[in-house]
């Protein structure tokens, strides 16, 4: 029997907050519901499970909506975790499915047809020093999403700065980058209300991941975005984890000191000696993870390393011949 989590109620009973299972550690991914005269919008439904399809179903009796009610599923980012249900959930309710041309862009190199991420980001993760003894877990571990995105969506982009009309209300798209290429944060500025997915989370910090063929430069991109969204007033902020938030402002700055402090971290490791990016990963997050955090640890490392390098605080040497070259990271 599906249990159904506590659906939360703000705005007059406009938006509903559905929390919605995925994968350890964090347990709950926030979908939202927002009811008005253009029906029923559902923001990041979760991934595609048997239990999440389960708890939707307890959610819409609970709600009192029908699968007709609901008529456009609105999507922050590509993550399994936000995305994965959209393509099921428009199967059976015939809902627009609404995302940022770049974020559509990231569901295709992570798992459409031509993907080779599974492929890809071992020889990244290897160039970097990881052992074989994770890269070979990297493979499965990526194919592993692939059965919580499916189907895909057919998509309507949404360009930021074009309204959306959700819960009888305008909000306006705001895209940032960093955590995700291409994702949207939705803002009202008569209320105040922002819907900021992963863009800025209340209690930790949104994974920033460097990854092959995708930004070149995440850190900075997540630093700039923070920036961008520093310039709106936030009453209330409805992330994609853990509870809504009225420190929005707050929690923007102390985003951007906590990468300032770990980029200066990872300096000093570097003053100690040369080091790969694996190296300072297992100083940072040590290596008793799975495979699921270790990738995220390894990729957010390389992350900072690469903005240290685009700064001129480090550089790249690369040792080894061409099939066997090793890669680590020295103070300039």
């Amino acid at each position: 029997m599906t249990l159904l989590p506590e659906i939360q109620l703000w705005e007059r009973e406009v938006v509903a907050r559905v929390p919605i299972s995925m994968a350890p550690p964090l347990r709950r991914v926030n979908s939202y519901v927002l009811r008005g005269e253009e029906g029923i919008t559902i923001i990041d439904p979760g991934p595609r499970t048997d239990e999440t399809i389960g708890e939707w179903r307890a959610a819409w009796q609970e709600l009192g909506i029908t699968l007709r009610d609901i008529t456009q599923i609105v999507l922050t980012h590509h993550h399994p975790d936000h995305y994965g249900l959209a393509g099921y959930l428009q199967e059976v309710t015939g809902a627009v499915i609404h995302m940022s041309p770049r974020a559509y862009e990231e569901t295709r190199l992570m798992w459409g047809q031509d993907s080779r991420m599974h492929e890809a980001l071992p020889e990244l993760f290897r160039r970097h020093g990881m052992p074989e003894m994770w890269c070979d877990q990297l493979p499965g571990h990526l194919n592993g999403f692939i059965a919580q995105v499916t189907p895909a969506p057919e998509v309507t982009f949404l360009r930021e700065g074009e309204p959306i009309w959700m819960g009888g209300r305008a909000w306006l798209p705001i895209e940032t980058a960093g955590h995700a290429p291409g994702h949207l944060s939705f803002y009202d500025a008569g209320h105040k209300l922002m819907f900021c997915g992963d863009a800025v989370l209340p209690q930790i910090s949104p994974n920033v991941s460097f990854l092959p063929g995708s930004d070149p430069q995440p850190l900075q991109s997540f630093l700039d975005s923070l920036v961008k969204l520093s310039a709106y007033e936030v009453v209330t902020a409805y992330p994609g984890h853990r509870n809504p938030f009225d420190y929005f402002a707050e929690r923007v700055r102390l985003l951007l000191q906590h990468h300032e402090e770990r980029l200066l971290r990872i300096e000093g490791l570097l003053r100690e000696r040369p080091q790969t990016a694996f190296d300072v990963c297992s100083t940072l997050f040590g290596t008793e993870l799975g495979i699921h955090q270790m990738r995220f640890a390894m990729s957010e490392t390389l992350a900072h390393l690469v903005e240290l390098v685009r700064q001129g605080r480090a550089e790249e040497q690369s040792l080894g011949d061409s099939e066997n070259e090793v890669i680590r990271f020295a103070l300039v």
